[in-house]
């Protein structure tokens, strides 16, 4: 055997071991992918154990539930704090002649218009008095403090507002009318009873118009004449 013929086939015996030496690492290259692919998902599974899911929706769905009957009676017998109590309160009544609206409804039938109905009535109509004497002493000083406007338009809108506020101190001064007519009639006692029938006009109806001198009956009747006939 020549010299380069052993030459070639050392060359070749070589060739032959890289070539088997890669195959070996690309094989085991290949095997340690498959046992990862294998092993990878079972990593990834998501765990079938969802006991802490399924225990916050238990406590969700019992947050949404009602409060027991425990509950709601210890609510019950909390206090209530002052500013709920001072909002629910209710306000108190005028007095006149030392009772209320309430007394003065709670009274039985056989007191009607006793002497304390009518001190009760005085001093009511007394305070209407003198609260219509105060509104008639406003309007009339802001009369007097009135200047005549540059604007006509101003000007215009002004005497438009004193218009309407002397109509209404003009039907409150037939009030006042009224009132010292129901103070006359206190005196002489016929306060409190229609002067057409003689019947009693009621508590409750002198409570909500206590210059009245008709009772309900009576007052339709009038009313339903004027609407026919005229005044």
């Amino acid at each position: 055997m020549s010299r380069a013929t052993a030459v070639r086939k050392k060359s070749v015996v070589r060739s032959v071991k890289a070539v088997k030496a890669v195959k070996a690492a690309t094989t085991a290259k290949a095997k340690n992918v498959a046992t990862t692919r294998t092993a990878g998902p079972k990593a990834r599974k998501p765990a079938r154990n969802n006991k802490p899911v399924a225990n916050l929706a238990k406590a969700a769905v019992r947050s949404l539930k009602p409060a027991s009957k425990a509950a709601l009676k210890d609510a019950a017998m909390k206090p209530v704090s002052k500013s709920a109590s001072k909002s629910t309160a209710p306000k108190s009544e005028e007095r006149y002649a030392g009772m209320t609206e309430s007394e003065i409804l709670r009274a039985p039938a056989s007191q009607y218009m006793n002497n304390g109905q009518y001190a009760f009535f005085r001093e009511r109509l007394l305070a209407m008095q003198r609260e219509l004497l105060e509104k008639a002493d406003l309007t009339s000083e802001h009369l007097r403090e009135h200047d005549i406007e540059p604007d006509p338009t101003d000007q215009a809108t002004i005497e438009e507002e004193y218009s309407l506020e002397l109509r209404a101190r003009d039907r409150e001064r037939k009030l006042l009318k009224k009132i010292e007519q129901s103070l006359r009639r206190i005196d002489d006692g016929s306060y409190g009873y229609c002067e057409e029938t003689g019947e009693a006009i009621g508590i409750p109806r002198l409570l909500a118009r206590p210059t009245a001198t008709l009772t309900i009956e009576a007052q339709a009747r009038r009313e339903l004449k004027q609407k026919l006939y005229g005044n």
